[in-house]
């Protein structure tokens, strides 16, 4: 079975995607439910006979698909773009329907998101290491576990990308990206120091490769003060979310996601420090308002990083509110 399949990687990998392809359209039945894929106009696949997903920010109708079906429109457009030398922006623009929806331009989370992930993967996993595809595909299956939840393959898939990417000789800037996803995968299994370490080398380094205004950067800044938050270090956490904050509002749409997750940590290193003054406590609050509103705007309600940023939300008014109420009662008894 293993060699028809073309190998063992390959074989684990068409089971590993058939198994995230029953757990995303389980999950997703209920959102599903009546609806038809907006590429075959189907419910059930024709072929694989699999339900119906929809794992980004489209609402309504919109946005449900068969895993199989972006699959397909994905695997068809790559390979026109390299068939027909489209250049690298085009390219990149296509192999990006392997995580983000062609709809709301949204990337995938969760399970969807995994089951896209070993799809890319087994798309590509028995190209030669030195083709730019397997590459990316091994790059894409990392993200795709780690947004999943399994933090212990993610880090395997991490490490096998990272030694795999000093074999062929990969750039500084691909090296960076796949030091930083290792040290995601490190502070996702509680080794914050390890984590840390390695998100400040990363960010600096970025900072000097590509200016502060690049979006790479930008990122990095995040990533490096999210486990300074981590690590309750928030004197350290707040100049530089501080600083970010304002050049990624100039530099980038405030409805970017980097930007969302910047203003989100940034109102955090307000509320979650126990030394705070009751006007950053308040500056907390209002800050995660607004974010609030603009993440639900723009990347809808069901999306994690909405979920996760409601949820700040309700424990800054909390914090404010158990703040707030001893300078009440000490008002009254004056």
């Amino acid at each position: 079975m293993i060699k028809k399949a073309g190998g063992a990687e390959q074989y684990n990998a068409n089971k590993k995607y058939t198994a995230a392809v029953a757990v995303a359209a389980e999950a997703c039945a209920e959102d599903t439910k009546g609806q038809t894929c907006y590429i075959c106009t189907q419910a059930l696949h024709w072929k694989t006979k699999e339900g119906l997903v929809r794992g980004c920010s489209c609402r309504g109708t919109a946005g449900v698909a068969h895993v199989s079906c972006l699959t397909e429109e994905a695997k068809i457009l790559v390979a026109e773009g390299e068939e027909n030398n489209l250049g690298q922006k085009v390219l990149t623009e296509r192999w990006a329907r392997w995580f983000s929806c062609s709809m709301c331009k949204q990337e995938y989370h969760g399970v969807v998101r995994c089951a896209l992930g070993w799809a890319c993967w087994r798309t590509y996993v028995a190209r030669p290491e030195v083709e730019t595809a397997r590459q990316l595909a091994i790059g894409v299956l990392g993200n795709s576990l780690s947004e999943a939840g399994h933090r212990e393959e993610a880090l395997t898939v991490v490490e096998a990308e990272l030694s795999m990417n000093r074999r062929v000789g990969a750039s500084e800037r691909e090296m960076l990206a796949t030091q930083s996803n290792l040290a995601s995968s490190y502070g996702e299994l509680g080794r914050l120091e390890e984590a840390l370490e390695m998100y400040r080398d990363v960010y600096f380094r970025t900072l000097k490769l590509l200016g502060e205004e690049h979006k790479d950067t930008l990122l990095e800044a995040n990533n490096y003060a999210h486990c300074l938050l981590s690590l309750r270090r928030f004197d350290q956490a707040r100049p530089l979310l501080l600083k970010t904050l304002a050049v990624a509002q100039r530099a980038l749409d405030n409805g970017y996601e980097t930007t969302l997750r910047l203003s989100w940590h940034y109102a955090r290193a307000l509320y979650e420090n126990t030394s705070a003054t009751l006007d950053e406590l308040r500056e907390g609050v209002t800050t995660l308002e607004e974010t609030t509103q603009t993440a639900r705007r723009v990347l809808g309600g069901a999306h994690p990083l909405t979920e996760s940023i409601e949820l700040s939300l309700r424990d800054s008014r909390a914090a404010l509110a158990a703040r707030e109420a001893p300078a009440r009662l000490g008002g009254l008894a004056l």
